[in-house]
């Protein structure tokens, strides 16, 4: 069961669904209508398009096709529900969705990321099977790879005529401290019966053993056609306050009675808690300042694409939260309901983000050509989804939009923030702002000449190769005079790439809180003790805490022994990756990762990371997103005594390397040389240990040793599953010594057979060059590593075997139960 719970009128819609490519009707009835084939939602139906080098959509996408599907699915409609009301929930469908029941036009959504209810009453023939339709289709439309299809979870409701509007159950904390809370929910009921009817309204509050907290019961008369809000005002005393160290959830229950006929019911998750702001104190959460930790994310999901399956979202969370993060900002569209649900019960902090651009097209096709038209319900569906989660303490209406330079852009922003407030006014606003595209038209001219001689193709790489001067169009005081308004217009001032400018605004803007809404990795040892030490600054988000599919190379590393060159240009076909999350999109941890822990004050053993010394020597350039091209290993296929260089990440005063024993230098570390040493020395297998000393004391060391014989390792996140369209198995598969070290070096094709109560999901690595396909069998280790998505099918055992050419093979045993009967 989701947070948002099952019920009898709440029905799990993701099976036997259909997909295929879309062709026209004169195309059909000449025969060339192409074979569908089945699947179960939510689903990514590009990723099982072709990648081209020649296609259209290039590196923005990795290189995947645009296209136009349509899925298929059959339902039987009884004839009792003549009487009732009968709506199909989309959470999101990428995108310009077209619905259609029995070949009638039956609703519409342009937005690829917003949810969207489509009532299917006026359309359907009781007690036969009936046919539904959905359109989706992307071309040209997105800076990043979008997926494409019903890539988010759908419900069918099935009500009585006097039922609970579509997200109409509300949740409010409006007082909230140690000793008493109050708990206020709001109903909004709907009479689309011809009768006045009397119902009543029953409402309880449980906590997590399942107790009865609170509850109340309320009569409602309404006549026909008409929709009416009710409020019950609960009170629960010394109650657990959520927080992102302590993520108590409570459970609200809402149900319609008519006499004794159960109507209907449903429930959320309540999270207990306040939100204040200030230049003096920042952000509190229950009266406690909270820094923002924060990790931008994208919403693909690595090997599974776009698709939005309950447990990625989950598993992502959770790593993330291991690695220091207590925030993610949902760059640049509105997050998942999944994503949402895991986030509520992880303790992770939100900011959703409405809009990657207004008017000003970034891509020719985009979302530009629906925003005048849209917005707004979009903002409004942003909103209803977000209202009862406690993750969620932050809308953003915009990211990078040139339209924040302008007066009437800040207009817009007000109009935007306002709508925002009007709908919920528990929680602040911002506008991610990019000082540069702000006021580009008007400093273009001015350095345009700087600019072309940089030799750099594409946007990324321009702004690569001209950091200088974006330093100094941040700084000035054009930006600070154009993008007064906007920053006024909303709660927060989102910062993207900004830093220079915190303490002045603070300064300058004394009633000003800043949010660093985007920030470049590299960054963060300057960053942190600015957002740390400076009350009006809240909190910082990476670019990105988790890697993505699409802006290929983004963070790359180059290679070149040609003083002449300068980088630039996008990277070519194969690429696939951005190659910039502290995270890889299987979920491992970079060594970016552990440098960030470090700084952040979480971590306080040494990290040890390895250039790879198959390039040393060679002139690296690396992007501005780009970390260090380092391992954590110490297994490389060069020649003893050939040379190397590591680098440390420590917060102690000084590191010692030592290889096999022997030193080979001991030097000082720490904040004043921003966390991190490095050291030259020539390669020869063994172990190589960082030792960290405070005052002269040995505080903490790890080790790498190097691998012998490789022997495949492979481990499930999880043995027991639940037969369930929301549950996954992460098997990770590694190339490891019996001692556990892993052979990094040594990359073998894997092989994956999934037979039983499972499929085969996904089958991946974190190479970001490749032309494998994740939707194979077959896939070369990265850095020793791959991983395999197993998803359950029906109740039973999942046996996953893992083989390799000249290794031994792998079995694993997984185990799928029936889910609980939740009244589906």
């Amino acid at each position: 069961m989701t947070d948002r719970e099952a019920t009898m009128t709440r029905i799990p819609f993701n099976a036997d669904w259909t997909v295929k490519p879309k062709v026209s009707g004169f195309s059909d009835l000449l025969g060339g209508e192409a074979a569908a084939r089945p699947v179960v939602l939510p689903h990514d139906a590009m990723l099982s398009l072709p990648r081209s080098e020649t296609d259209s959509e290039g590196p923005s996408t990795g290189y995947y096709p645009g296209g136009v599907v349509e899925y298929g699915k059959e339902l039987f409609v009884p004839e009792e529900w003549r009487r009732k009301r009968v709506t199909v929930e989309f959470e999101a469908v990428y995108r310009d969705a077209m619905i259609f029941v029995n070949g009638s036009f039956a609703g519409q959504r342009r937005n690829g990321y917003t949810g969207f209810h489509v009532p299917l009453d006026p359309y359907l023939r009781h007690g036969q099977t009936n046919t539904i339709r959905v359109e989706a289709r992307a071309h040209q439309d997105s800076r990043w790879y979008s997926g494409l299809g019903i890539h988010r979870d759908t419900y069918l409701h099935v009500t009585d005529l006097v039922h609970l509007a579509a997200d109409g159950v509300r949740v409010l904390t409006p007082e909230a401290d140690s000793e008493g809370a109050v708990v206020e929910i709001a109903a909004t009921i709907r009479n689309e019966d011809v009768n006045t009817r009397t119902v009543s309204l029953h409402t309880e509050l449980r906590d997590q053993l399942g107790v009865q907290i609170a509850a109340d019961v309320t009569p409602l008369t309404i006549t026909p056609g008409t929709t009416t809000v009710s409020r019950t005002r609960l009170y629960v005393p010394e109650p657990h306050l959520w927080g992102v160290d302590h993520p108590y959830l409570y459970r609200a229950t809402v149900g319609l009675r008519d006499g004794d006929a159960q109507l209907e019911t449903t429930s959320v998750n309540v999270g207990i808690r306040t939100l204040r702001l200030d230049p003096r104190h920042g952000l509190r959460i229950n009266g406690r300042t909270v820094k923002l930790r924060g990790a931008c994310i994208h919403h693909d999901n690595g090997p599974l694409g776009a698709a939005a399956i309950g447990r990625a979202d989950e598993r992502r969370v959770e790593i993330l939260k291991a690695a220091g993060f207590n925030a993610v900002r949902s760059s640049h569209n509105p997050a998942g309901p999944a994503l949402l649900d895991a986030c509520d019960r992880l303790g992770m902090l939100v900011v959703d983000e409405a809009f990657d651009m207004w008017f000003e097209a970034m891509k020719p096709f985009d979302y530009s050509l629906d925003f005048p038209e849209w917005w707004e319900r979009d903002v409004e569906a942003m909103v209803a989804k977000c209202f009862n989660h406690p993750s969620v303490i932050m809308y953003s209406i915009g990211n990078e939009v040139p339209e924040a330079g302008s007066g009437l852009g800040g207009a817009w922003g007000r109009r935007m923030t306002e709508k925002i407030r009007a709908l919920d006014g528990t929680r602040f606003v911002t506008n991610a702002v990019s000082s540069f595209w702000a006021v580009s038209t008007e400093i273009i001219d001015d350095f345009k000449q700087e600019v072309s001689a940089l030799h750099a193709r594409g946007i990324n790489d321009v702004m690569n190769a001209m950091t200088e001067i974006f330093d100094r169009i941040t700084t000035s005081e054009l930006v600070t005079q154009r993008t007064a308004e906007s920053h006024a217009a909303v709660d927060v001032a989102g910062l993207n790439y900004a830093e220079e400018r915190y303490g002045s605004d603070g300064e300058r803007f004394p009633n000003r809180v800043v949010l660093g809404t985007e920030t470049n990795p590299r960054n963060i040892a300057r960053i942190w003790p600015l957002v740390r030490d400076l009350p009006h600054v809240i909190g910082d988000f990476t670019w990105t805490g988790w890697d993505y599919l699409g802006e290929v190379g983004l963070g790359r590393t180059d290679y070149t022994e040609d003083p002449a060159v300068r980088g630039g240009g996008d990277p070519e076909y194969p690429w696939l990756l951005a190659w910039c999350g502290d995270i890889d999109i299987t979920g491992h941890r970079r060594p970016a990762s552990y440098y960030r822990e470090t700084v952040f004050g979480l971590r306080h053993e040494p990290y040890i990371a390895v250039f790879r010394p198959q390039h040393h020597g060679e002139r690296r350039l690396e992007m501005q997103w780009a970390w260090t091209d380092t391992v954590a290993g110490w297994s490389w296929n060069v020649a003893p005594g050939s040379p190397v260089e590591v680098e440390v990440y420590s917060a102690a005063d000084e590191v010692e390397l030592l290889l096999n024993g022997k030193p080979v230098g001991r030097r000082p570390v720490g904040p004043q040389h921003e966390y991190r040493v490095r050291f030259d020395l020539e390669y020869h297998p063994g172990e190589l240990t960082a030792v960290a000393y405070d005052d002269g004391v040995e505080r903490s060391r790890v080790s790498l040793r190097t691998a012998g014989d490789a022997r495949l390792h492979v481990e499930a996140d999880r043995r027991s599953l639940t037969a369930d369209h929301r549950e996954l198995a992460y098997v990770t598969i590694e190339l490891r010594d019996d001692d556990g070290n892993l052979a990094h070096d040594d990359d073998r094709v894997v092989e994956v057979q999934v037979t039983g109560c499972g499929v085969l999901q996904a089958l991946g690595s974190a190479r970001p060059v490749t032309v494998e396909r994740f939707d194979a069998a077959r896939r070369t280790t990265f850095d020793g590593r791959a991983l395999a998505v197993v998803r359950p099918t029906s109740p039973g055992p999942i046996r996953v075997l893992v083989t390799s050419d000249g290794l031994d093979p792998v079995t694993v045993e997984l185990e799928a139960s029936a889910p609980a009967d939740d009244g589906r």
